[in-house]
């Protein structure tokens, strides 16, 4: 484990013996992941009302339920980036004998199709779910209650259409296809499809009016796993929290990981405090953003939540179907570990060598009669204006060919970056995304005049 401050420590323990009381739930486990493991954890209550006093542990299962979908989006991704699947193909031409036309993978991951909610059927009131047969054949049947990207509206069946495109296009079933593409790489042992039969924390439902929880069932929802039919252990969504905060490539590379961190729908219209990427919930406190997902089965409410900057993850793990938010504990780890007991910066590490062809770019330019100061750091160029926000990262160039330049993240990502020189080649005239940079400031037009 990344040790953890003790005071600290105590204050992570309080926040979670404090919801645990206050939510009134059988049994709580919170946890912190940094630094690419876990470096805390703890539990409140009792994992079996029927064994009181013995608190679940960082090894214990609860059903992850929804977030469930974070895996299901994952293999997506990872199958587009093999070139099997586009995310703007429709269903139809991956599942032929699908009836709603123009529904496209990009929709359905970020809860943007209109779709409705659930399979058809009433199937949280009937408790019978879905195959794979009758899931596509529901599918046929079911409304599209709202336009495309009109409003976000959150579907389990969606998500369950995307596992049944995972297992057509893997050649496998979905839980199959995950282990082998996710779950094994990560070593993610005790994430499974429900209980495994190890440790793990009982369900309940705790009434309203009385202190008399009710044991609540463990369901097989079928061809709903993909949105939903996952078990997992604080130990394993450690794993997969460090994994959103540092992606490896055997998975699913950065760039398409930080793809799916990107903004496609706002859920939240009112505050803009959440909104969701490609299989992220994106969820938003104060200046912070934190990517993940929550998670509700019959008893068990979860979440797991990632900042990202600073690599440090929450996870919550609650027992009662009548449980507070998720989320808001997952991020209220965070928030503590990041205020209370941050990492220490990398230490700074001094360049080697100024690459030739850069040296009489350095300095301040103009565009737009605001100045951009050029620099070198790590032989790499890059560019900030001094106005701009501490937070905001400074643009980075590679080098395509002699005098151009391709900017890969920061401000006009993607765009090229031209020098001119004179006849003694000193750069005389910069374009970035074909916006002229002068080393005075110009207005408009005047290097014309």
């Amino acid at each position: 484990m990344t040790a953890i401050a003790a005071q600290t420590q105590l204050a992570l323990t309080r926040l979670v013996a404090e919801r645990q009381t206050k939510g009134r739930v059988p049994a709580v486990v919170g946890a912190v992941a940094r630094a690419g493991s876990l470096a805390w954890s703890t539990a409140a209550g009792s994992a079996d009302l029927d064994a009181p006093g013995t608190p679940p542990t960082a090894d214990s299962q609860f059903l992850i339920a929804s977030q469930s979908k974070m895996l299901t989006a994952v293999a997506i991704m990872a199958l587009r980036d093999e070139g099997k699947l586009s995310l703007d193909d429709t269903v139809e031409r991956l599942i032929p004998e699908t009836k709603h036309d123009g529904v496209t993978v990009r929709q359905m991951l970020s809860h943007a199709s209109g779709m409705q909610r659930e399979p058809v059927g009433d199937v949280w009131d009937v408790m019978r779910f879905p195959d794979r047969a009758e899931l596509v054949t529901g599918w046929n049947e079911a409304e599209r209650v709202g336009k495309p990207h009109h409003r976000f509206h959150y579907s389990n069946l969606v998500f369950s259409m995307l596992g049944e495109i995972v297992a057509r296009l893997d050649g496998r079933s979905w839980y199959d296809a995950i282990k082998a593409r996710v779950l094994d790489p990560l070593e993610m042992r005790r994430t499974t499809v429900g209980m495994d039969g190890g440790p793990a924390a009982t369900g309940y439902y705790v009434p309203p009016f009385s202190d008399v929880p009710v044991k609540e069932p463990l369901l097989d929802i079928g061809s709903m796993d993909a949105c939903g039919g996952l078990a997992s252990t604080a130990e394993d969504l450690a794993r997969w929290a460090m994994f959103i905060a540092d992606p490896v490539d055997e998975v699913l590379s950065k760039d398409t990981l930080d793809e799916m961190c990107q903004v496609q729908i706002m859920a939240d219209t009112d505050r803009w405090q959440l909104a969701f990427g490609l299989g992220f919930m994106l969820l938003r406190r104060g200046d912070r953003v934190f990517v993940g997902h929550d998670g509700g089965m019959p008893g068990h409410i979860t979440s797991t939540f990632v900042h990202r900057p600073s690599g440090t993850a929450g996870i919550a793990l609650q027992s009662s179907t009548s449980a507070p938010a998720p989320s808001a504990l997952a991020t209220d780890l965070i928030i503590r570990v990041l205020e209370d007991d941050p990492l220490p910066p990398e230490p700074w590490v001094p360049g080697t060598t100024i690459p030739a062809d850069l040296r009489g770019v350095l300095g301040t330019w103009f565009s737009e009669g605001t100045p951009f100061v050029f620099s070198v750091r790590g032989g790499q160029l890059q560019a900030k204006s001094p106005a701009a926000a501490e937070h905001l990262a400074p643009a980075v160039f590679d080098r395509v060919s002699d005098d151009v330049y391709r900017t890969v993240s920061g401000r006009e990502t993607g765009e090229l970056l031209r020098i001119s020189r004179d006849a003694e080649g000193i750069p005389v005239k910069l374009h970035w995304a074909t916006y002229l940079c002068t080393r005075e400031p110009l207005a408009f037009g005047q290097h014309l005049r």
